[in-house]
């Protein structure tokens, strides 16, 4: 028959299968201070867990915003303008034409191409006002950005033709301006002028605060001039995309008459750049965010550590017995490296269910939904039993390493 010490009635030495029903009884006759000792590790585990998880549903976010801008989209921007030695903000500079969009949308491998001229305003209705961003369009671009018509229709050919004052806005800007299922037909002030909405736009999370408004219309009434603010190009086939886009920066670069060595005075990227570049900054991102939250972890390690000094001392006399019964220093040594991984695992389990909580709340918000993967709870799991190892070695080595002689004359 087994003893509580772990021996049996032939004085055999404790094997391990036996040590974690006694850690876990050690612990359950000290709870308050087990769970007080797990807290370091419930908030590091939970943090990980959950920062991680947001950083990959933004990550997610992000990219579903960045495929419902269109479909194949090649993005055309102006270059930056210079006064002398300093270099303005990207896209400061006049650099395309209408011209440019003629060019472009003869290149082959292009199937459609949408300029756009942009302003700000101060858009009315009724009582209600707004100040959001007025962008001139052509019919190309709701095929080209991939937009959705909730009430009405988009602005068509010959309404841009005629340069008629008509206006699709977002749905952000509808609920900002009051407008419900009636809102196609109504009149608007856009900087004073009047114009009729004639549709309503599916709400994509991105862009749904605007107003759009025939190119030709826009030109006549806000933005002067032959230049355009951007040009999105949607390719035939994804993987024309790259070679597409070596033929629109030659046509640019030869329309603008720039030198072999000279700069470009615009920038050509697609979704895939966009993708790239928003997936290493979440990346970092994420790295950084789970390095700090690993502060804790240390944290709760140390405590930990502590705990388990303090329960060497406590149990010294506890400890002589064993030895003069037969225990050797492993057996020790074993006891209570498996109380500080069964804390440590304990502490981790508990952490994982706090930050898969604390995702869901925080995505149910974002409203990207929750993001955890096995592989963050994996690795939650094992920092959990490395924490338990690293922090718990050295006090269940200074247990084995006590003279039983010196241990049961301990009071």
């Amino acid at each position: 028959m087994t003893s509580p010490g772990g021996q049996d009635s032939q004085g055999s030495r404790l094997i391990w299968l036996e040590l974690v029903p006694l850690a876990l009884s050690r612990l359950a006759a000290a709870r308050l201070r087990a769970m007080l000792t797990m807290l370091g590790v419930i908030i590091g585990v939970g943090a990980i867990v959950a920062l991680v998880s947001v950083a990959q549903g933004a990550t997610s976010g992000i990219t579903n915003l960045i495929e419902g801008l269109g479909t194949n989209l090649i993005s055309i921007s102006p270059g930056a303008n210079r006064f002398g030695f300093v270099r303005g903000a990207a896209g400061s500079a006049n650099t395309l034409t209408l011209g440019d969009a003629d060019a472009i949308a003869a290149i082959e491998g292009v199937d459609q191409v949408a300029p756009t001229v942009g302003s700000v305003a101060v858009v009315v209705s009724g009582a209600n006002n707004t100040t959001t961003s007025i962008s001139g369009v052509t019919p190309q671009f709701q095929k080209v950005r991939a937009y959705d018509i909730w009430r009405g229709s988009f602005i068509s050919a010959a309404e841009n033709q005629a340069g008629l004052r008509v206006a699709v806005i977002g749905s952000a800007t509808a609920e900002a301006l009051k407008l419900d299922v009636n809102a196609v037909g109504s009149q608007i002030l856009v900087g004073g002028v009047p114009f009729r909405v004639i549709g309503v736009l599916q709400p994509k999370g991105i862009l749904d605060d605007q107003v759009m408004i025939p190119l030709s219309t826009m030109r006549a009434y806000f933005v002067a001039g032959n230049y355009v603010a951007s040009i999105s190009v949607s390719a035939l086939h994804p993987e024309t995309i790259p070679l597409t886009k070596l033929r629109i920066a030659t046509t640019l670069r030869a329309r603008h008459a720039l030198a072999a060595g000279a700069e470009d005075d615009f920038s050509v990227v697609d979704q895939a750049q966009l993708l790239s570049a928003f997936s290493t900054i979440t990346g970092f991102l994420s790295l950084l965010l789970a390095g700090i939250a690993s502060i804790s972890l240390i944290v709760g390690g140390i405590g930990i550590m502590n705990i388990m000094l303090v329960s060497v001392r406590e149990r010294t006399r506890e400890i002589g017995i064993r030895k003069a019964v037969g225990a050797r220093e492993r057996d020790i040594l074993l006891q209570f490296l498996i109380e500080a991984l069964v804390l440590s695992l304990a502490g981790g389990l508990f952490g994982i269910a706090f930050g898969v909580g604390a995702s869901a709340a925080i995505g149910a918000i974002a409203g990207w939904g929750l993001h955890v993967s096995t592989q963050t709870v994996a690795l939650a799991v094992v920092f959990s039993l490395i924490i338990g190892v690293v922090f718990g070695v050295w006090p269940a080595r200074q247990a084995a390493k006590l003279d039983p002689i010196e241990a049961l004359r301990y009071q």
